[in-house]
């Protein structure tokens, strides 16, 4: 029986259980037949804090360093922008950067704005963790060592992908190794709670379908800066807007996060319907974003190149290697604008701005961007 990650309980459940499943950071050499080494793949739901987490994850990082999306990095100089806005970001404060495995980072932008990165475990008046928290197994002890590296006044700015967004959307593949945690703001309150920090304020993004920066304080300290107007987001959605979003969509509700599966189920069939469909009709399909979250995807749907040639990627690392549990290989994008296809199929939808107009020759081409999103029945609409 599990242990929550953050606060020890022991009783739950699991509301997700994508059976076995291989490690969607290693991807193999294409002369590597596998077949790939796989792991039970489950979301668990604490019945006391309201973490949703994985249950286990034996498997060892080895994840490719990816390209950081011009999506991310948008996103990354808006939230900084609005950070300042806030006057949570003064000129000279030293910062602690928790990055994400996966790329990006804030320290160019917050040393644009005078702040001063630290070294590893130096004392830091703004400790900002984005997208890097869900990476650690112990989420009580990851989130302790982040809190005391910071001094009087100090703040903590973490951002996370909501999983009210994950239930509205159905993005049941967000589930991976390696991805230790699953935040709704109810829990993540919780948890910050359980070390005496409260929220000061919250800024919403449409990264991801909807991902959330959320800024705390010492609960002593709170009291000075709550309700003066710099501590307010400036799009007016605030902790408890967040928190009624979690309840409106059942963000911590068992039973909702059990339709997940449902979407699962949905989305598998809907890929493989279509690109059955485009291959009987001799219409050629290439994909494009070797993304963890497409593992997990392809392997309940069982493709493989006999109906996806190839997935391009930006990232040189992930070139020439295959998508973990198929036999398609990542190519580069010089490969798919060779010879465009009838059809790319995204596997990041935020991406699609960015790969049109790096790669007009598919459209050129007659050529379509297809969302596996759009593919499933009812796309985009809540689970229940």
């Amino acid at each position: 029986m599990p242990a929550c990650r953050a606060c020890l309980h022991t009783i739950g459940q699991v509301v997700l259980d994508l059976g076995e499943q291989p490690a969607c950071d290693y991807f193999p050499r294409c002369d590597d037949p596998g077949p790939d080494p796989v792991y039970p793949l489950q979301m668990w739901l604490c019945s006391r804090c309201g973490l949703a987490q994985l249950v286990a994850d034996p498997t060892v990082p080895q994840e490719p360093r990816a390209t950081e999306p011009a999506a991310l990095a948008a996103q990354a100089a808006d939230a900084v922008g609005r950070v300042a806005a806030a006057g949570l970001l003064p000129v000279g404060a030293r910062v602690a950067e928790y990055g994400s495995p996966h790329g990006g980072s804030w320290l160019g932008l917050l040393s644009d704005r005078l702040l001063v990165p630290v070294a590893e475990d130096e004392p830091a008046d703004v400790v900002v963790d984005c997208f890097g928290l869900m990476h650690a197994a112990d989420q009580h002890g990851a989130l302790s060592g982040r809190l005391a590296r910071l001094g009087a006044g100090g703040v903590l700015l973490v951002q996370y992908h909501s999983l009210a967004t994950i239930v509205r959307y159905g993005q049941w593949n967000a589930l991976r190794h390696g991805h230790f945690a699953y935040y709704s703001t109810k829990a993540l309150v919780a948890m910050l709670a359980a070390q005496a920090f409260s929220p000061v304020a919250a800024w919403h993004f449409d990264l991801y379908g909807g991902t959330v920066l959320l800024a705390a304080k010492r609960d002593a300290e709170v009291a000075d800066t709550v309700d003066a107007p710099p501590a307010q987001p400036d799009d007016g959605r605030a902790v408890a807007d967040l928190l009624a979003e979690d309840a409106r969509v059942g963000a911590t509700d068992p039973g909702v996060l059990r339709g997940l599966e449902g979407r699962a189920h949905a989305t598998a069939t809907g890929l493989v319907d279509w690109l059955a469909a485009e291959r009987a009709a001799g219409r050629q399909v290439h994909g494009y974003g070797a993304a963890s979250r497409a593992v997990a995807l392809l392997c309940r749907a069982g493709i493989d190149r006999s109906l996806l040639p190839a997935i391009a990627d930006a990232s040189p690392a992930k070139q020439g290697l295959r998508m973990p549990g198929t036999d398609i290989p990542v190519v580069s994008p010089a490969q798919l604008t060779a010879s465009p296809p009838d059809s790319v199929l995204l596997f990041v939808s935020d991406l699609r701005a960015e790969v049109r107009a790096a790669f007009p020759e598919v459209e050129a081409a007659g050529g379509q961007w297809v969302d596996t999103d759009s593919l499933a029945p009812t796309p985009g609409s809540p689970v229940r």
